[in-house]
């Protein structure tokens, strides 16, 4: 289950995530956005370099454009909102009356939203997105 694949995409999900998280974090605390509007951004900047580079360097597909990128995009929709609704939502009822700084929340929240999100598009991708070449 955890084969080369998965090892490449995690050496790629640690340039994205660094870009991701580098707009979100930026988002957060230099613009004062919140915390949907600064998610969102970062995990739609990082998905484009995510995507050109799991397609090509991680999976090695041979899909089209046309039909990996609708596929793509739906994933990564259906990810982030599953990934950084549980995060919110668990921060909210551990943590949320504990921690009173609310850009700390607010990036501990981010943080852990990214670690479910990687998990989750893994497989999508690997089983969804990209199947004809990573099975």
């Amino acid at each position: 289950m955890f084969n080369r694949d998965f090892i490449k995409f995690l050496c790629v999900g640690l340039l994205n995530t660094a870009v991701g998280l580098s707009v979100t974090f930026l988002f957060i605390n230099l613009f004062g956005s919140n915390y949907w509007i600064s998610t969102f951004m970062g995990n739609s900047i990082g998905a484009v370099v995510s995507y050109f580079l799991n397609k090509n360097f991680t999976f090695k597909s041979n899909v089209s454009n046309r039909e990996a990128m609708w596929k793509f995009a739906s994933v990564i929709l259906c990810c982030y909102l599953v990934s950084y609704s549980v995060s919110y939502i668990l921060f909210e009822f551990t943590v949320g009356d504990i921690i009173d700084n609310d850009v700390v929340h607010t990036n501990l929240t981010a943080l852990v939203g990214a670690g479910i999100y990687t998990l989750l598009n893994y497989f999508a991708q690997k089983y969804f997105v990209f199947k004809s070449d990573s099975i």
